[in-house]
């Protein structure tokens, strides 16, 4: 069974009162819409997700899910049905069996929702996870309320909502009016759509105090790893110097089968030991041609990837450059940013440092540099 996840990133959220789309805002380090991509994948059956975006920002936003698998973004309508109707266009072509379809807006998918919906779809050509409601609901106008509203057999609509493609295609081209939610276009048609548990952690970030609280339930399920890094490359002629992502003018430069990049290579060892996933070698192994003259950004970059697939966040890391020259000073502050870039986080989560070893030594006689890095993981407990 054949399944595609439609992301719908296309709205500007306007009661979120942010200049930026709330889909876009940072979460731990990451764009929101970031977290709810990988939530998709994380428990497996989604083949590929097809980003729904603002018109003119198809390529920016599939930048943001760099490394994921990715059919081309598409741009949205004026509403939400309007956006999802122009995923569904886009995958007429070659069709999946199934789609889910999933707010930007909602960066937690509590584990085991997607196996579930996909296997409610045995039975019904609709799904969606949802919540009873809980609360005593009132009907109210002008600050007054009018009535009470009987909760029995009321729930809380969640997504990813899972259909079969043909109906969810048939539903959309039949609709008339606009729906809140996909579910609803099925309803319509006379279509049973199944319900299978959701979970109050499956919050849409609609209000400013949402992100705040989702920030506070994520890290609270969160541990710290500590990972450390320490790397060595001998100075040469007639090779560039290539510190943190930069390269730095001069006469020399560090020898070694890739680039060199003696502050990225121990940075990425800080971050496979933190995951207990052994050192960049494991990865990279120097006997490898491939990994001849590379350049290093793809090692970290690769890093980066084994947090995220872990559902873990990088909270800070911190290299230190240990060499009488070059100095590093002047270029710390491109290089913080590199690595920030890099790794898909804010700059002031990277430190970049350099101390000497007062002349001692082999770093000492400029005859080589070393690097030491430190960082922390949160991943989930």
């Amino acid at each position: 069974m054949r399944t595609i996840a439609l992301l719908v990133a296309a709205g500007r959220g306007s009661r979120f009162g942010s200049d930026l789309p709330k889909q876009y805002l940072p979460l731990l380090g990451r764009p929101v819409l970031r977290h709810a991509a990988e939530a998709l994948l994380r428990d497996g059956g989604v083949e590929a997700i097809l980003p729904v975006t603002p018109a003119g920002e198809e390529a920016s936003l599939s930048a943001l899910l760099d490394g994921l698998p990715l059919s081309p973004a598409v741009a949205g309508g004026a509403t939400r049905q309007a956006s999802v109707l122009a995923g569904l266009a886009a995958l007429e072509a070659d069709p999946p069996d199934v789609v889910l379809v999933h707010d930007a807006a909602r960066p937690c998918i509590p584990p085991g929702t997607v196996p579930a919906l996909l296997a409610a779809l045995r039975d019904a050509p609709g799904a969606i996870p949802a919540m009873p409601v809980s609360d005593t609901l009132k009907r109210g106008e002008a600050g007054r309320i009018l009535e009470t509203v009987p909760r029995a057999g009321l729930f809380r609509a969640q997504t990813p909502q899972a259909f079969h493609f043909a109906a969810l295609l048939a539903a959309h081209r039949a609709a008339r009016g606009d729906a809140t939610d996909d579910a609803q276009l099925l309803e319509s048609a006379g279509q049973p759509v199944a319900l299978v548990a959701g979970h109050e952690s499956n919050v849409k970030i609609t209000w400013q105090e949402d992100l705040a609280r989702m920030e506070a339930q994520m890290l609270a399920r969160m541990i710290p790893r500590v990972g450390t890094g320490f790397d060595v490359h001998r100075i040469v002629a007639g090779r560039p110097m290539v510190l943190c992502g930069i390269t730095v003018p001069g006469p020399v430069g560090l020898d070694g089968h890739s680039d060199a990049d003696v502050g990225i290579h121990a940075l990425c060892d800080a971050i496979y030991g933190a995951l207990a996933e052994g050192d960049i070698g494991r990865w990279f192994p120097p006997s490898e041609d491939q990994w001849k003259d590379a350049d290093s950004a793809r090692f970290l970059r690769h890093a980066a990837t084994r947090i995220a697939a872990r559902g873990g966040v990088l909270a800070n890391a911190d290299v230190t450059l240990i060499c009488e020259r070059p100095k590093i000073t002047p270029h710390a502050a491109a290089m913080r940013e590199r690595l920030a870039a890099l790794l898909g986080v804010e700059i002031g989560r990277i430190s970049v440092k350099a101390t000497t070893t007062e002349r001692l030594g082999f770093t000492g006689r400029g005859e080589g540099i070393a690097a030491q890095a430190a960082v922390t993981v949160l991943v989930p407990a």
